[in-house]
């Protein structure tokens, strides 16, 4: 007990370091992967990045896991059938960590992706990790073990659960605070049959498609985020009656997704018909400032409070005009500046503008407008 105790203590300490090193993703996913097994023993891991507004996943990193046509049909089962600790479930759920084996009290063909995907591939038990906070949810960490290998301890969940915040903020440094980019206005256009094949695909989208990437996912014909974001809008014409209910919330068959280059794009899909086996358009875009401005705020965890201040900077008002609009004091508004500045890394009113606004257009930080002095 004593010697797990110690190497769960030297594992956190390992991660806090690797948070701070502001690694790129696919360096920090393996070796946040490779760390976390030294204390939570297991035969494979998958972090998948998410869309914080839709959490649909937009790109994987896998050790030891499962090829693309498995995978997506996990992703599938996760917008269209029902399922234990989905998740969206575990996004909304009191600790951010849980294992198949607890909620199925044992039983893990009880769980549709165990009995169709995991078993016949040779996995027993799953370790489902939300990484995520109060900024939104960044990413979807699985930790699994083989048939035969012991079911993971409670001990094991709860330690995994007490650092799902930690790995949460390490990803999505990787993702947005790496000086993400724009990219430019052509818009991409593919258009994918109901088995995810494309049918039609115009120049810009071939461009796009060379951006993203497939990564190191075997058997892979297109970037995780494109039939990811097609399965979604197919599930949303489901009628609410039939076997595969369609996802209660509804939310959007839209994606943001990071290029190879640092690139940010909107991948959005829309069904060409009335069945799910219509074709779907998936549009390709640059993001542009006002779709990403939100999404940079939020990675570095600003208050509303800060949120406000940090619109009223990029105004041009002073401190004593910044105090005077939102009715505190000027030494109330010189400590959110601290405390914006500490957060996304500046020095400076100049700096802080310089990392929020990209092609030095003016963006508001939110959809609301500024209150009336």
């Amino acid at each position: 007990m004593i010697n797990a105790i110690a190497a769960r203590a030297r594992v956190r300490d390992d991660i806090v370091r690797l948070v701070h090193r502001g690694l790129p993703v696919p360096e920090f996913s393996r070796a946040v992967g490779h760390a976390l097994t030294r204390a939570v023993p297991a035969e494979g891991t998958c972090l998948m990045t998410v869309d914080p507004a839709t959490m649909l996943p937009t790109a994987e990193f896998v050790e030891n896991g499962m090829p693309a046509p498995e995978l997506l049909r996990l992703v599938d089962i996760e917008v269209r059938e029902p399922d234990f600790n989905k998740w969206v479930q575990l996004a909304h759920a009191d600790h951010p960590a849980a294992s198949l084996s607890d909620i199925t009290t044992g039983d893990l063909d009880r769980s549709l992706r165990q009995r169709e995907i995991r078993r016949p591939g040779g996995f027993a038990d799953e370790l489902r990790v939300v990484l995520g906070g109060r900024t939104g949810t960044w990413g979807q960490l699985t930790v699994f073990r083989e048939t035969n290998r012991p079911y993971f301890s409670a001990a094991e969940v709860q330690f995994a659960s007490s650092i799902a915040g930690l790995i949460a903020d390490g990803l999505r440094r990787g993702l947005l605070l790496g000086a993400a980019q724009t990219g430019d206005d052509d818009v991409g256009l593919l258009v994918l049959d109901a088995d995810d094949s494309v049918s039609m695909s115009n120049r810009a989208a071939d461009r796009w498609l060379d951006e993203l990437g497939t990564g190191e996912r075997v058997a892979s014909a297109l970037p995780l985020v494109i039939p990811a974001v097609a399965r979604h809008a197919r599930a949303l014409c489901l009628p609410a009656t039939s076997a595969a209910a369609a996802p209660t919330d509804a939310r959007p068959a839209r994606a943001r997704a990071r290029t190879q280059t640092g690139q940010w794009l909107i991948v959005r899909g829309s069904l060409l018909g009335d069945s799910p086996e219509s074709p779907v358009a998936v549009m390709l875009e640059a993001a542009r400032p006002a779709e990403m401005a939100p999404l940079i705020i939020d990675a570095y965890g600003f208050t509303d409070s800060e949120r406000r201040v940090t619109e009223l900077v990029a105004q041009g008002l002073s401190t004593k005009q910044i105090a005077g609009r939102l009715l505190v004091s000027s030494y109330t508004v010189q400590d959110h500046l601290k405390s914006i500045f500490t957060k996304s890394g500046t020095g400076s009113r100049g700096d802080l503008i310089a990392r929020l606004f990209f092609d030095h257009y003016a963006t508001p930080l939110t959809s609301r407008a500024a209150a009336p002095p």
